[in-house]
């Protein structure tokens, strides 16, 4: 691995060993993809200010994230379908996550269940969670974390209509992936990843099958997805969400200052600044370019987080002078998993915290702690 220096090299060997339809559903964005691209170019028009002749002896990334330790303020984001992208990978990230001491996140969308993780974790994990018309399975799937004795629920707000993602429906997206010819020479391409999907018996989404009434297969699951998008959710819904999880609560998918303002008000831990990847409304703000805004109407009532576009240490720095407490990767860690399994996703977070480190030296600074504003030349 001494030739991956960055989590673009991370990237390239991910979409040679990932099928097709699997590397593009987490390489994308909805419609033009605007808002996705934004992400990313966003964070290169902020720029640093380097300063010389500071004592920069005795470094330290480690912070916390509602109240939790972490060794850098970086948490693993909640990504469907993350065991597609490597067999057992939301056990395997969440191994590498514990072992580096940063939060791991898992999606309800997701390929292992929650008991899978819980059975191959040793610490608390975060739990991130839909809210569906079906609340019996709501309600059982809070039960289901708490039972786990996860750490945090991350409450999605921004996905009660699905985006469009063109490359999602043109690849015939389905998990495990449908055995048409084009979906055979695919896989055939990839011998490594279909060994690896051979010796598993995870490859659907395990937190639904078995556990929703009446979805039992892939074509139950297929007709009862469509169906489960609530588009009636509002911040009313937060209270009886809350009172059954009874633990720290985060709300995800913030980007508008008005927005944040309420959710300061429902008594939860904490916030993502977010626009689910560019996954959602194209056209948005990137979540970077909404950060600052947010955090200044905020203030300290509720705790700062941010994800979106994030590729580099610098990336996270720059966020943190911006007024996150926390920030979340999910593409770069879902490259390194593709890549190189669990291996790969700690690759991923030794680039990142490298990249951090070498650059808080170089603004002349010793604790991640004390990155701000003037940190940055505006």
């Amino acid at each position: 691995m001494s030739d991956i220096l960055t989590i673009a090299d991370l990237k390239d060997l991910a979409r040679r060993r990932v099928p097709k339809m699997f590397f593009d559903y987490a390489d994308s964005g909805s419609w033009t993809e605007g808002t996705y691209r934004a992400n990313e170019e966003d964070f290169q028009k902020i720029k640093f200010r380097q300063r010389v002749l500071v004592d920069m002896d005795n470094r330290s990334l480690e912070s916390t994230m509602i109240g939790e330790k972490v060794s850098m303020p970086v948490a693993l984001a909640p990504t469907g379908m993350t065991g597609m992208q490597h067999a057992d990978g939301e056990m395997l990230a969440a191994q590498a996550a514990e072992e580096f001491g940063v939060p791991f996140t898992l999606s309800t969308m997701s390929i292992c269940s929650i008991e899978d993780v819980a059975s191959a974790t040793t610490k608390p994990f975060w739990f991130q969670l839909y809210v569906l018309r079906d609340k019996g399975f709501v309600l059982d799937l809070i039960d289901r974390a708490k039972a786990a004795k996860c750490s945090a629920l991350v409450l999605t707000l921004d996905l009660q209509i699905l985006g469009q993602r063109h490359k999602d429906i043109r690849n015939g997206l389905s998990a495990p992936p449908r055995l048409t010819l084009p979906n055979i020479l695919d896989m055939a391409i990839r011998p490594r990843w279909c060994a690896a999907m051979a010796g598993t018996k995870r490859r659907t989404f395990r937190n639904i099958v078995g556990h929703a009434k009446g979805v039992a297969d892939m074509a139950t699951l297929a007709s009862w997805t469509k169906e489960q998008f609530d588009q009636h959710l509002s911040w009313k819904d937060i209270d009886w969400i809350r009172e059954r999880w009874g633990g720290k609560l985060i709300l995800k998918g913030i980007l508008d200052r008005e927005d944040a303002l309420m959710a300061a008000e429902t008594g939860a831990e904490a916030i993502i600044v977010s626009n689910h990847g560019g996954r959602q409304l194209d056209g948005a703000s990137s979540s970077i370019m909404a950060l600052e805004e947010i955090a200044d109407a905020v203030g300290d009532t509720i705790e700062v987080h941010m994800d979106g576009g994030i590729r580099s240490g610098q990336d996270v720095l720059k966020a943190l002078c911006l007024g996150a407490k926390g920030t979340y990767i999910g593409r770069p860690f879902l490259y390194g998993l593709g890549a190189l399994g669990k291996e790969g996703v700690t690759k991923a977070l030794e680039i990142i915290r490298k990249e951090m480190d070498i650059t808080l030296a170089l603004c002349g600074k010793r604790l991640v702690t004390d990155m701000g504003k003037d940190q940055l030349r505006r």
